[in-house]
């Protein structure tokens, strides 16, 4: 007895070694459909490395950017892993916040689309990795449009959603034309606003950093966004942001939807979608001035300066990027529901080809964004959906919640247009862009 007791003192004293040299690694991370399928997946990651523990913290996308931006500038170390997107790569990278990533020849780095990749490069160095990218597009009922009888052009107008969103309600049956983001935040309704006002014409400023709320392609966007939704949107809509406008689609109460080409998988998926056999895509509106109101975006895995556990973070997300995750999601959920947006092979192979009815779309989108000439004149600023200047963060959240205050009828466009100016203009004079 007494060597099997001292054969089980062993082996738990060895348990309590192993866990103990085990490395936490502790991922911040939005929820997202994509990013909660990756958190039910990791037990893969952890099979393949014992010695590494995950620790998740899932969070709505304002909290999420408040909560690692105060981490990442304050070096605060609560995070090894953080999910970040296109806007702050950049931005952080050159404030020397974030780690530089580098991965095996296996990764194939060189297969990540240029379009995605390039916003996440600094001096040649990769800073963060795309877990997935996106463009926007029209998700739209066949069904509803065929019942309105019209027929949805590849490539609308403005000018034809406004009119399909109208023959298309029916608010008796709660069913509206339109839903749109109307949730204040510079990534919630300002990034569909900002990229619907490049096609209007509008600018966030001139070349010379003056806010342009005060013109008159702003007004026509507002305008045009506000009665669209007051008489083919949803009501609340003013709390409504991805998420919310996703269960709405699903659930059958939309007839369009302008919104992240990587909902093309939720909502065409059988097992969550009411309409999943009635989905239609098309490519993000015009006003004939050429641009679309798409946008480009990707949302990233990047390691924090102040992680203690900096290898450990990079081999996860080494593991959450790879070829092999896109393998073993399409294996476990199906080709059609792999992370888009991301690779070139992804957009060569024949399987997610025939499975994903949107896939063309998604990556036409893509490659039609462009970050470096955003709007119809010129800008003095990178960016699609977002002006990528640090102060921006701020000042698109304050204005997004003078529009979002608009669409809940609060105040007029005339007068949300007018604060929209001034707290830009007040801001911008105190970060040195103008006098």
């Amino acid at each position: 007895m007494k060597s099997t007791g001292w054969l089980l003192a062993a082996a738990s004293t060895l348990a309590l070694t192993v866990s103990a040299q085990a490395e936490t690694v502790t991922i911040a991370t939005v929820n997202n459909g994509d990013m909660i399928r990756m958190q039910k997946l990791a037990g893969a990651f952890t099979e393949k490395h014992p010695d590494i523990e995950l620790e998740w913290v899932t969070l709505e996308e304002n909290v999420l950017r408040q909560r690692v931006t105060t981490d990442v500038a304050t070096k605060g170390g609560q995070y090894d892993v953080m999910t970040i997107g296109t806007y702050e790569v950049p931005i952080w990278a050159k404030q020397g916040w974030l780690e530089p990533l580098e991965f095996g020849a296996a990764y194939d780095t060189d297969d990540l689309l240029p379009a995605i990749a390039g916003g996440l490069t600094a001096d040649g160095k990769l800073y963060a990795a795309p877990f997935y990218g996106e463009s926007s597009m029209v998700m739209y009922r066949t069904d509803l449009m065929e019942k309105a009888g019209l027929e949805m052009p590849e490539a609308p107008s403005w000018a034809f959603i406004v009119e399909a969103a109208k023959a298309m309600t029916d608010k008796e049956n709660e069913v509206y034309g339109i839903c749109l983001r109307g949730k204040a935040g510079w990534g919630e309704n300002m990034a569909f606003l900002s990229a619907m006002a490049n096609s209007f014409g509008a600018r966030w400023f001139d070349m010379d950093w003056n806010p342009q709320f005060d013109q008159p392609e702003w007004k026509a966007t507002l305008t045009t966004y506000l009665d669209v939704m007051d008489v083919a949107g949803p009501p609340g809509a003013s709390s409504n942001g991805f998420n919310e406008n996703l269960s709405l689609f699903q659930s059958g109460k939309c007839g369009m939807w302008i919104d992240a080409t990587v909902a093309a998988s939720f909502v065409t998926n059988p097992d969550d979608s009411t309409v999943a056999d009635k989905v239609g895509f098309a490519l993000a509106p015009d006003n004939g001035l050429g641009k679309r109101g798409n946008w480009l975006w990707a949302w990233n895995l990047a390691v924090p300066a102040g992680s203690d556990a900096t290898d450990a973070a990079k081999t996860f997300i080494e593991w959450a990027t790879s070829k092999e995750y896109t393998e073993l999601v399409a294996a476990q959920e199906g080709w059609a529901n792999v992370p888009p947006g991301t690779r070139t092979s992804l957009y060569e192979n024949e399987q997610y080809l025939e499975a994903a009815p949107f896939a063309r779309m998604t990556l036409e989108s893509i490659n039609a964004a462009d970050p470096k000439n955003p709007a119809v004149d010129p800008v003095p600023y990178v960016g699609v959906q977002f002006v990528a200047i640090p102060e921006f963060q701020g000042i698109g959240t304050m204005v997004g919640q003078m529009f979002s205050a608009a669409l809940a009828g609060k105040m007029s466009a005339d007068q949300a247009l007018q604060a929209a100016q001034a707290a830009t203009t007040r801001e911008m004079k105190k970060g040195g862009y103008i006098e």
